[in-house]
Formats: C-alpha cells, sequence, structure tokens
C-alpha cells in the first residue's frame, strides 16, 4: 500500500490514517452534549473543507460545532454542526477523509 501525505489545513499528515487518528482522539476528548472549542473547532472547519457537500453542511453559517449522539440509530457520537439559524446537522470524519 502505497503511503499519500495529506494536509488539512495547517497541519500536515504522512497518511490518511494519521488524519483519522487525530480527529478521532479529537472527538474522544469530548462528551456528548459539550461544545467543541475555539481550537478545535479551527481544525473541524479545516477538516469539512474536504466534504463534498460542504455547502449543505455549512448552509447559512456555522454557529459552533458540538458532540452529540450519531444519527438514524447508529451507535456513538460525531461531530455535528450548529448553524447560525439554529439547525444541526452531523458530519463524519471518515466521510472527509474519503478520496484522500
Amino acid at each position: 500500500m502505497v503511503k499519500r501525505p495529506i494536509a488539512i489545513g495547517n497541519r500536515n499528515y504522512d497518511k490518511v490514517g494519521d488524519a483519522n487518528i487525530f480527529y478521532t482522539a479529537m472527538l474522544r476528548r469530548y462528551s456528548i452534549g459539550q461544545v467543541v472549542s475555539k481550537a478545535d473547532a479551527v481544525e473541524l472547519l479545516a477538516l469539512l473543507q474536504r466534504h463534498d457537500e460542504l455547502d449543505e453542511k455549512i448552509g447559512r453559517g456555522i454557529a459552533h460545532f458540538e458532540v452529540a449522539s450519531a444519527p438514524d440509530g447508529h451507535p456513538g457520537k460525531c461531530f455535528w454542526i450548529v448553524r447560525t439559524d439554529g439547525t444541526r446537522i452531523d458530519f463524519s470524519i471518515k466521510h472527509c477523509l474519503a478520496g484522500c
């Protein structure tokens, strides 16, 4: 398997798996219901730029990120975007890293 470097925001990773480890560790630092820190929000916004449905995810703007239960009955937790209009939408770390 070929190891391909990846850049996300100001961070460089030797391979996609390293980026996945970074963002997954970030997710694990938060409990369900917590708002993501401003420093981590910068990192999440950089990751979100890779999402193929970016405009849909952002909507009219991002108020903040939070951690909540995964949608549709899936186990675990994930990052959610809370938009400036008060609506919420989830996004997947793996989806943002797909195709890297």
